[in-house]
């Protein structure tokens, strides 16, 4: 490899973006006759000129709107995330009243639908005490009241406990 002794003039204009309006006539002169600050010129002027289009290319919006949308995925993948386990226990808490209400159904139909059978003894029985009458709708009717109410209640609480279990976890 050859080298020229003006070859590092030209490469501090060519670095400082001076070639060539800032340089001498004998210098163009120069590197139009020797091959080394030729190639050198070139080069360099093709690599300043790549670069240049890859910066024009490459417009960036705006900082904030980059960080809007940043922040706009960050928000998706997060209820992404949270819906799962709620799904599940959505899933879980349907699967839970279905079981309920076949094993209520299973049981009025082992003992009779006689579970409103308590108004009946309501209206046939206007004297009585509303509190024997409620005393006897309640623990006479079979266990569908007893059963139920609890039942219910135990199953809104345990609903609860999965959904807050579930989306406490993420």
């Amino acid at each position: 490899m050859t080298t020229c002794s003006r070859e590092k003039e030209v490469k501090e204009l060519l670095a400082r973006g001076h070639w060539p309006q800032a340089c001498a006539p004998e210098l163009r002169a120069h590197v139009s006759a020797c091959r080394v600050c030729g190639d050198l010129v070139l080069v360099t002027e093709a690599f300043q000129q790549a670069r240049a289009d890859a910066a024009s290319a490459a417009r960036l919006g705006s900082a904030g709107a980059l960080w809007w949308r940043a922040q706009l995925r960050r928000r998706n993948e997060a209820v992404e995330r949270i819906g799962k386990p709620i799904l599940g226990a959505q899933i879980f808490a349907l699967v839970i009243n279905l079981l309920l209400a076949v094993g209520f159904l299973g049981l009025q139909a082992r003992h009779g639908l006689n579970w409103l059978g308590w108004l009946e003894q309501l209206q046939q029985a206007p004297t009585l005490h509303l509190e024997a009458v409620w005393h006897s709708a309640l623990f006479s009717s079979g266990w569908s009241l007893m059963v139920l109410i609890p039942a219910l209640a135990t199953l809104a609480l345990l609903g609860g406990a999965v959904v807050y279990l579930a989306s406490e976890r993420q």
